[in-house]
C-alpha cells in the first residue's frame, strides 16, 4: 500500500523508525526496483547542525522546506547522490536519509550506493512521492515487533552537539 501524505506529516524522528521494513520502489521504463529499507537516518530541523538546511533556505534546500513526501537528493563528494524524504509541516526543514536496503536478499549500504543501485539521481530532486509514476514507498504489514538498533549518524563530527544524537535506525533480523 502506497503510504499517505499524512505519514510523512510526522515529526522526523517517528517517520525513520516507521520507514525501516517499507518499501522503496523505483520504476525505470519497464524495470521495477524494490527494496526494502533497512536502515535510515533523521535530519530534524533548522537546529540540527547536521541537516544542511541549519544554514538557512538556500537553493539546495529549498525542497526541504516544502511539503512532506517530496524528494531531497543531494550529491555528496562531486560524485555520490544521496537520498532524503522531506517530513513534518511546511516551513521546517526536515528529512530521512535512506541510508541502506535490501534487494533480492542482498543488503545495499550506504546512500551512495542506495542511489546508484536504485538510478537516483537530480532528476528526482522534488519529486512528489506520493504522484510518482517514478518513485514512490510502500508499507509492509508483515513485519512484526521489529527490533530497531538505534546509533550515532555518520559524518557529521562538524554538528557540535548535534554530533552524538542516536538518530540512526538500522532494522535487526
Amino acid at each position: 500500500m502506497l503510504l499517505p501524505k499524512k505519514f510523512f506529516k510526522q515529526k522526523t524522528l517517528k517517520v525513520a523508525r516507521q520507514l525501516l521494513g517499507c518499501f522503496l520502489i523505483r520504476q525505470i521504463g519497464k524495470k521495477k526496483i524494490i527494496a526494502k529499507i533497512i536502515e535510515t537516518e533523521a535530519y530534524c530541523g533548522p537546529k540540527d547542525l547536521a541537516n544542511h538546511a541549519s544554514k538557512g533556505r538556500t537553493k539546495r534546500t529549498e525542497v526541504m522546506f516544502g511539503p512532506a513526501g517530496h524528494v531531497y537528493v543531494y550529491l555528496i563528494y562531486g560524485m555520490y547522490y544521496c537520498f532524503n524524504v522531506v517530513t513534518e509541516k511546511e516551513g521546517y526543514p526536515a528529512a530521512v536519509l535512506i541510508r541502506g536496503v535490501e534487494i533480492n536478499n542482498q543488503e545495499i549500504l550506504g546512500p551512495g550506493k542506495v542511489c546508484r543501485e536504485l538510478k537516483i539521481d537530480k532528476s528526482l530532486h522534488g519529486v512528489d512521492l506520493i504522484k510518482s509514476n517514478k518513485i514512490w514507498l510502500e508499507s509492509y504489514k508483515g513485519i512484526k515487533n521489529r527490533k530497531i538498533k538505534k546509533m550515532p549518524r555518520v559524518g557529521v563530527d562538524y554538528a557540535g552537539e548535534y554530533k552524538d544524537k542516536l538518530w540512526r535506525f538500522v532494522l535487526i533480523k
